[in-house]
């Protein structure tokens, strides 16, 4: 079907013709719409046209609303102040634009007018490293826009550049080769949560006890610095142990995005080594442009406005003096990789904000080079930290950091607890699966419904209570329409265009039309908090009206029938809305 326009793009189109009807000479003038809290819109153009036209601007106001022919969408038009249009759009328009929404599958959401290809990078661990609190806001925020960019229309290709190719892993390869049976499992694959904590834990005894040897071996330690040669060189069995460590780690990674409720795909999953066999290329490419020079045995990258305490550049450096790669080299390759060989046009990088001089310097040089031009350009989505209760970085009571399933685990425990408190008829079982996607939607919303950029703070009571913006107020507020919908009985929703709304009736509905709006505004500007920001308000004004305006006891049928229709297409954009943030929805709490 096609999309439905909003009633402010229909009201923009009805002030434009009478701007061209009454004051041709203005050309293509724009009224400047916005939304208001003295009507339901305000066009503030005619201020500026009146300047240019040497015009006086009320009267300049008068003829424009006079050029507007009668029609349905418009109620009231009243000039303010110095000429400003205060406009306020038929209770007709709203119900009929709204049941336009409701028959359609994306609620009249129309694809973006411009789509291509954009390549995510997010959610970023380390091979046979845990995952901590730090990897969160990596895996929430990627996973939120990849569903909203797919949403709009755009080709998205995900992608998680795991850190897998460091000199550690001489030191652990060559203790596996000397005690084979350290990676063996005893659970089954049948239970992805016991195989993947057993994988971690596999990992974590081998990696302490690798290093314990490395430490006190002068022996083992010279074994573990020929095993890195070994790998760098591409020998084989050296790599087939190699793969072993990074089998096993995704075997982790997998149950604890799993529990995270996302989907990460083997093919998705291109680390360092993905890039291996380009990184000499890339230098040779940067040091023949001129855009990298050598340095004091080193291949760089030198920026005018980069420099350090001293004054002195500070440069990228691609190539270290002793022959080994920088991730500068790496993340060159990546570009080139994902700009010539998956076509993107658009990179995405979800990345703390810590490494933003990093991106920024890796970008420039791949500009430089027209790697990055016109026609591909890439964004670094940075994101702030996750902060405890008293504002310091999020660590445990010991100073360590917080291993990210513990995090998650607590948050079910403590949703499981809250569900149990208000269900009603659900078994112990369905209480669990309530638990789980309430305790990871809590988690997930308290992160998206910040400012990326922003630090937060980490505090569960807060996330999962059901009084102010947490996803439970969201989910509850779903459950409830879909308890009134199942009370409703043989009483169907239907949009009653003809009735008179009461105003809680008309906020909710203008609310629901800027769905569309809002999500292209999100997907241009990678704000994912914005839409979590309009699911909240959605959620406010619908308690409103539901406290307001009774449905099922209302004072007609038609008038039951558009309030439950209210309620219906509320329900859905809820659902979608939390949906594209990976938020789901229960239908019973």
């Amino acid at each position: 079907m096609a999309s439905v326009p909003s009633l402010a793009s229909t009201v923009q189109q009805r002030l434009a013709d009478a701007l061209s009807a009454a004051l041709p000479e203005a050309g293509s003038a724009d009224p400047l719409l916005r939304r208001s809290d003295r009507a339901d819109f305000q066009a503030n153009g005619i201020l500026a046209l009146a300047k240019r036209l040497k015009g006086n601007p009320r009267e300049l106001a008068g003829q424009v609303v006079d050029a507007i022919p009668a029609n349905d969408e418009l109620r009231e038009i009243e000039v303010s102040g110095p000429g400003f249009l205060n406009i306020t759009v038929s209770d007709r328009a709203i119900t009929s634009t709204l049941a336009a929404r409701a028959a359609d599958d994306r609620l009249g959401v129309p694809h973006a007018a411009k789509t291509g290809t954009t390549v995510i990078d997010y959610a970023q661990p380390n091979v046979a490293k845990e995952m901590h609190v730090g990897h969160l806001r990596s895996a929430v925020i990627g996973d939120a826009m990849v569903k909203i960019l797919e949403f709009t229309g755009e080709q998205v290709i995900r992608r998680h550049h795991i850190g897998d190719w460091g000199t550690q892993f001489g030191m652990l390869i060559q203790y596996l080769i000397e005690h084979p049976h350290e990676l063996d499992h005893k659970t089954g694959p049948e239970d992805s949560a016991a195989s993947g904590e057993e994988a971690m834990s596999n990992l974590n005894r081998l990696y302490k006890a690798s290093r314990a040897r490395f430490d006190s071996d002068e022996e083992f330690k010279a074994r573990s610095r020929d095993r890195v040669v070994a790998l760098q060189s591409g020998d084989e069995e050296t790599l087939a142990l190699w793969q072993r460590f990074v089998d096993e780690s995704k075997i982790y990674f997998y149950s604890v995005f799993g529990k995270l409720d996302m989907e990460i795909d083997d093919p998705d999953v291109v680390g360092e080594s993905g890039y291996n066999d380009m990184l000499d290329e890339t230098c040779r490419l940067l040091e023949e442009a001129g855009v990298a020079v050598r340095s004091e045995g080193a291949l760089c990258v030198f920026f005018d406005d980069v420099k350090g305490p001293d004054g002195n550049p500070v440069p990228l450096i691609v190539r270290k003096s002793n022959g080994g790669y920088g991730y500068a080299a790496t993340d060159l390759s990546a570009i080139r990789d994902r700009v010539h060989h998956l076509k993107a046009d658009t990179l995405v990088y979800v990345v703390d904000a810590r490494q933003s001089l990093h991106f920024r310097m890796v970008f420039e040089t791949a500009r430089r080079m027209g790697w990055l031009n016109e026609d591909a350009h890439a964004v670094q989505l940075a994101f702030g930290t996750v902060l405890g209760k008293d504002g310091k970085p999020f660590k445990t009571r010991e100073g360590e950091t917080v291993r990210l399933v513990d995090l998650l685990d607590e948050a079910i425990d403590r949703a499981s607890a809250v569900v149990r408190e208000k269900a009603q008829d659900l078994t112990e079982d369905e209480i669990a699966e309530r638990g789980a996607q309430v305790g990871i939607g809590a988690i997930k919303y308290a992160d998206l419904s910040t400012s990326a950029a922003r630090d937060y703070k980490f505090d569960l009571d807060q996330m999962v209570s059901l009084n102010g913006d947490t996803s439970v107020y969201l989910q509850y507020a779903y459950a409830r329409i879909q308890s009134i919908l199942r009370k409703a009985g043989d009483r169907r929703p239907a949009a009653r265009p003809e009735l008179a709304l009461a105003p809680a009736e008309r906020a909710l509905g203008l609310h629901l039309d800027q769905f569309g709006e809002t999500l292209a505004e999100v997907a241009e500007s990678y704000e994912p908090h914005k839409l979590a920001g309009y699911l909240y308000q959605l959620a406010s004004h619908y308690t409103t009206f539901y406290a307001e305006c009774p449905v099922l006891k209302a004072d007609t049928p038609e008038q039951t029938e558009n309030r439950l229709f209210l309620c219906d297409l509320t329900a859905r954009t809820l659902h979608q809305g939390m949906a594209l943030l990976g938020i789901r929805t229960p239908e019973r709490l």
